[in-house]
């Protein structure tokens, strides 16, 4: 596989990798999105791993019962929100650690889409289209740019959906008394804003943004429903939102960076280099632990982490 015929190997693995942070980093960025804004409001939400593979699953079902690749999406959204306002309401609660909550309904949307998604493992669906923006770019048909830049429909959605959080963060009202109850509740309840209520609704649409992360696993790539389709990816999306700062844009950038560290692995075998496969896709997770390890020294300062989060102090 060479581009235009250049017969550099390099070359061919740069653009897969491109091509693959874009396939790779979509789920990353939304189920990113959907943490910033819960820890936003000062609340931790460990369970996005059940609230991404219960949506990917009901996002196939979906899409298989209707025979339309958005009425997928639109139930995965739903069924991530779902999931998220049961966390939402259970961590509203006295004494309920966030932490424990968020393990606990991991393992129940994890369970239950295993078990209610056992008739969709071998049937097909109808999947979210590719849209073509290397041939849009100009690359030649059938080149090997041409077939990485066949981008998820969703990824345009999740770019602008970061821009938009960016913004509305920065610039309206609710975007403040989120930034509020996140940095300190007691002066948000001083103003007369409910912050269980606030909570519970930013971990509602978090969900609900994650959600959109399930539909592109199961609808995009790998495009099908199976057990151990996440791979981890809901967990990992909490040491992205820590490197990207709690900022919605440098969300896109960090899931970007998942997703290329993801697809060097394949990469790299494209152009024969197998010797070293699974050791490159273990990179995202080593990205990861070196996060949490770099974020956990007590030298380390946070800046722009919300300080009811406590991971400041």
């Amino acid at each position: 596989m060479n581009v235009g015929g250049s017969g550099l190997p390099w070359l061919d693995v740069l653009v897969a990798v491109l091509g693959g942070a874009i396939r790779v980093g979509t789920p990353f960025l939304f189920v990113s999105l959907g943490e910033c804004i819960t820890e936003k409001a000062g609340r931790i939400n460990l369970g996005l791993e059940g609230v991404l593979v219960f949506s990917a699953m009901a996002g196939f079902a979906g899409s298989y019962l209707t025979g339309a690749w958005w009425a997928g999406v639109l139930v995965a959204g739903a069924s991530g929100a779902l999931v998220a306002l049961l966390h939402g309401l259970v961590c509203s609660l006295p004494r309920v650690n966030d932490i424990a909550a968020g393990i606990a309904i991991m393992l129940l949307g994890a369970g239950l889409a295993f078990y209610l998604g056992k008739p969709l493992i071998q049937p097909q669906a109808e999947q979210v289209p590719a849209l073509p923006l290397g041939q849009w770019l100009g690359a030649a048909p059938g080149s090997a740019l041409a077939a990485a830049l066949n981008i998820n429909a969703l990824f345009p959605i999740g770019v602008a959906l970061a821009v938009l959080l960016a913004w509305g963060l920065r610039h309206t009202g609710w975007g403040l008394k989120l930034r509020m109850v996140g940095d300190s509740a007691d002066a948000a309840r001083a103003l007369g804003s409910s912050v269980a209520g606030v909570r519970v609704a930013a971990t509602t649409a978090g969900g609900f943004i994650a959600g959109l992360g399930g539909a592109s696993l199961s609808l995009h790539f790998p495009g099908s429903w199976n057990e151990a389709l996440s791979s981890g990816q809901g967990l990992i999306a909490v040491a992205l939102v820590i490197f990207a700062r709690w900022h919605p844009l440098r969300c896109l950038w960090a899931a970007l960076l998942f997703g290329g560290a993801g697809a060097l692995g394949p990469a790299l075998q494209s152009v024969g280099v197998s010797g070293y496969y699974y050791l490159f896709n273990a990179v995202p997770y080593a990205l990861t632990l070196a996060i949490l390890v770099w974020t956990c020294s007590p030298r380390q300062s946070l800046a722009g982490a919300p300080a009811e989060l406590g991971v400041s102090r």
